[in-house]
């Protein structure tokens, strides 16, 4: 009998688990958008789950900074803020220039991590490319997430892509926000080809200088368009 080949190991997701994730992917995409109320017993009549497991997905959002829990009202989808942006951009640039410099550092140690470095890279910034091409927004904003992504994890860093980790979901908002700010999506990809060079290239310096320089400057721009829409909802 001729050997077998290997075969996969089931892996058995808890409802809770798919429902968190079909919540998260929901707001993230904005089929649920920014402060749409949520009840537990509709997401359960939709979800085909009890409300008990619903609800420890709500809570497992509201971890991941994605809900708000209201007083006496229930959940609401997290609205991103003039002040959110602000957060969000300055913890970036901090977290992916250090990112940034690390993977140039791991890049100098051999040829074959200099080989990894550059192949994953390259792959990442060709498929933001191929989005911006494709003009869907939320694929151009995932596959902006998934390179900023793939440099924090190429650091090699644990307790940075940890901290990253825990604000991550928050971040893919932010990206998707920020991209529907750029009129034409092949600048999206201009403003990251800098940044993929410097690293290839290995030059930590201009990578971590890059790295914040990106965040900066497209964080103000978000940070004013809520400001101004803050304004105006306030008059």
């Amino acid at each position: 009998m001729a050997n077998a080949g290997p075969v996969r190991s089931v892996k058995k997701v808890s409802a809770e688990v798919q429902a968190a994730d079909v919540l998260r992917e929901s707001i993230v995409s904005g089929r649920l958008p920014p402060g749409m109320k949520l009840t537990e017993i509709k997401l359960s009549e939709q979800l085909e789950v009890s409300r008990a497991t619903v609800r420890t997905a709500l809570h497992q959002m509201a971890q991941e900074g994605l809900i708000v829990q209201v007083p006496y009202t229930g959940w609401t989808v997290m609205t991103l803020t003039s002040r959110d942006a602000w957060e969000l951009y300055t913890l970036r640039s901090s977290l992916e220039a250090l990112a940034a410099r690390l993977v140039v550092e791991r890049a100098s140690r051999s040829t074959a991590e200099s080989s990894m470095v550059k192949e994953r890279l390259t792959k990442s910034l060709k498929a933001l490319s191929a989005a911006c091409v494709g003009g869907r927004k939320a694929e151009i904003a995932e596959a902006d997430f998934a390179l900023h992504k793939a440099i924090i994890a190429l650091s090699g860093h644990r307790r940075l892509a940890e901290q990253y980790l825990k604000v991550e979901q928050q971040i893919r908002i932010y990206i998707a926000s920020s991209d529907s700010l750029v009129p034409h999506p092949e600048q999206i990809v201009a403003q990251h080809q800098p940044l993929v060079d410097a690293i290839v290239r290995g030059d930590a310096r201009m990578a971590a200088e890059l790295s914040v320089t990106h965040n900066t400057e497209q964080g103000e721009i978000l940070v004013g368009y809520l400001r101004e829409q803050e304004a105006r909802e306030s008059a």
